[in-house]
């Protein structure tokens, strides 16, 4: 086939969407299916240009398809806020559908068979179904977030009145518009048929991990993050991947406190490692200050990321209220595969309470404890629990290890995805 893939991040961004679109490409082409991507520099989670990236409005990646094997990558250019607000994220994304208008117009004449689209960003949705049309090509949207949904319920927009009512009649009409609209989770796709689309139309298309990188390592094994910083005799809450506004990462700091010396739950094995960058980064950074139970890191390459997950005893999953099946948070993934408990704020009945609280919908046992969205009481008493029974995180983990192998496979998840490509 020949796929246009069109989105706003992609590789070598190393976290969230950027980093499937990438993997996706990529496997596509090593399929032997001709593959272009339109994307924008990367830029997440820094909220930061990359150096290498800057100084050019335009670009091409393999360009006379040196590599058979990769795609073809044009970035466009578009305006990144160096401190993201609601009305700078709305510019932000409508700059990339702008920039990359003619590069979209000129694969009119490459005639792809699929133009597959991500969401975010939904500002290009209309270009990308102008082009799917005068070529004849299916026109796929995947959701990763529901960013119209999500700019209302968390805040970043007004909840009521015209620019909410014309958004969701504008959402409502593209996306019924594509010839398939998939996302990553069942509560997504049941979100996405309360907005009218055909029940035919729509696809699962979780995100996956690759279950031969991502995996457990025994307890007792050395681990390069725990000796580098000293943390061998440690109980480890880790918290890693992007430092948004939706994560909820306020709740860190009170946790930590609530096992500091003098806390509610005062305990000195216990410390918690914080992984990442993103938006929220000063204000948790500040949160934090003195600790001496808190580490915080930067990003770290994918060439230490199963280490990096392997130095946790728990994986800490906070989310803000009502965000728990408007996005599904990536990192959960590799939380699984590493073969560790996770602990998630979720409201009973999404899909991250599902997921990991194994509620008898997906699997039959759970891969860790879920409590309520922002709820610090049950969240530091749930912390506690599993700090003090080492069993229970066994038992959690090799339940998340086998959800992950049996449900996330990279090769099988991507595989089942071309099938539908085809169809499509």
């Amino acid at each position: 086939m020949k796929i246009l893939i069109y989105g706003l991040n992609y590789a070598p961004e190393l976290t969230g969407i950027g980093k499937y679109t990438g993997e996706m490409a990529s496997w596509l082409a090593a399929r032997g299916h001709e593959v272009r991507v339109v994307t924008a520099p990367p830029y997440y989670p820094a909220w930061s240009i990359r150096e290498d990236y800057r100084g050019k409005l335009y670009r091409t990646e393999n360009a006379n398809h040196q590599d058979p094997t990769e795609p073809i990558v044009y970035r466009t250019p578009l305006y990144v806020p160096a401190k993201p607000s609601g009305i700078k994220r709305m510019v932000h994304l409508f700059s990339f559908m702008v920039g990359s208008i003619p590069v979209m117009l000129r694969q009119a004449f490459w005639q792809p068979d699929v133009l597959f689209t991500v969401e975010p960003t939904f500002f290009g949705a209309p270009l990308a179904l102008i082009v799917a049309q005068a070529t004849g090509a299916a026109s796929w949207l995947h959701v990763q977030d529901f960013e119209v949904d999500a700019a209302f319920d968390l805040g970043l927009l007004p909840a009521r009145g015209p620019v909410h009512a014309l958004a969701l009649g504008l959402e409502k009409f593209f996306t019924r518009s594509f010839t398939r609209v998939s996302s990553i989770s069942t509560k997504m796709l049941e979100r996405a048929l309360t907005k009218g689309i055909p029940q035919e139309h729509v696809v699962l298309f979780p995100n996956w991990v690759d279950i031969d990188i991502i995996q457990p390592q025994p307890i007792a094994a050395l681990n390069s993050f725990r000796e580098e910083l000293g943390l061998q005799d440690k109980i480890i809450l880790l918290y890693s991947g992007n430092m948004g506004a939706k994560q909820g990462l306020e709740l860190l700091a009170p946790l930590a406190t609530a096992f500091a010396t003098g806390g509610a739950y005062a305990d000195p094995r216990v410390h918690l490692l914080f992984c990442g960058d993103g938006a929220f980064r000063p204000q948790l950074e500040t949160l934090v200050s003195g600790r001496p139970n808190v580490t915080l890191l930067p990003l770290q390459p994918f060439a230490r990321l199963n280490d990096l997950l392997n130095a946790a005893d728990i994986h800490l999953l906070p989310q803000r209220a009502g965000a728990a099946d408007l996005v599904m948070p990536s990192k959960l993934t590799g939380m699984l595969s590493s073969g560790r408990p996770v602990l998630a704020t979720a409201d009973p009945g999404t899909q991250v309470a599902q997921v990991v609280g194994g509620d008898g919908l997906i699997l039959h046992e759970p891969c860790g404890l879920v409590v309520p969205a922002e709820d610090e009481a049950t969240l530091h008493a749930a912390a506690a629990r599993l700090i003090a029974d080492a069993t229970l995180r066994a038992t959690l983990g090799a339940a998340a290890r086998h959800y992950a192998v049996h449900h996330l496979g990279k090769q099988q998840v991507l595989e089942q995805f071309e099938r539908n490509l085809q169809s499509a």
